[in-house]
């Protein structure tokens, strides 16, 4: 059994629950005002939707944490196959955890591609929990910019029988997210 020891491990994992739970019908051009009270004001949570990715924060023990996700089920079962979520720590510097579905070689390597180039980033599962399997991400400067122009992130993975697996995060609203975010953090 794995257990979240830091709280900011605790925050990330509620905010990514909230994101991929609760998907209520908000605009992206929906300001914090227009949603309900500003978090600052004493709301207790605030949704946005940017194009493919949602932002979404949280009021708990006196602290704000705010996070960007994107999300995507089976259409058929409604079942996760894939989760992103994202937290701004700074301008340049995003780390989060990504979520990805059971069956996967744990011991192989996991590779990011950038509209089909391939970074540097190699990850590995952290841990695999109900949800899914779980990579933590650290996002370095080049990363993060090569994501606000690009289109879409492949992800690289080996599923458990040795076949190659892709998964695609589009990218389309991931700039305005990160700023909204970093924004809402502050």
């Amino acid at each position: 059994m794995t257990v979240i020891r830091s709280s900011r491990e605790r925050l990330a994992l509620l905010v990514a629950i909230i994101a991929i739970a609760v998907q209520p019908d908000v605009s992206a051009g929906t300001t914090v005002e227009q949603a309900g009270q500003a978090l600052p004001g004493g709301a207790t949570s605030l949704q946005e939707l940017h194009g493919d990715w949602r932002v979404a924060c949280v009021q708990q023990d006196g602290q704000k944490v705010c996070a960007l996700s994107q999300q995507q089920t089976n259409k058929e079962t409604g079942q996760l196959l894939l989760a992103i979520e994202l937290q701004a720590l700074s301008a340049d510097r995003v780390e989060g955890t990504l979520i990805l579905p059971f069956g996967l070689a744990l011991e192989r390597p996991i590779t990011f591609e950038m509209n089909g180039a391939p970074t540097a980033s190699v990850l590995r599962v952290r841990t695999c929990l109900p949800v899914g399997c779980l990579v933590s991400l650290s996002l370095d400067p080049v990363t993060i910019t090569a994501m606000r122009k690009g289109t879409s992130l492949t992800i690289r993975a080996t599923a458990d029988g040795g076949q190659p697996t892709l998964f695609e995060i589009s990218l389309n609203g991931f700039s305005s997210a990160l700023d909204r975010t970093t924004a809402l953090a502050r």
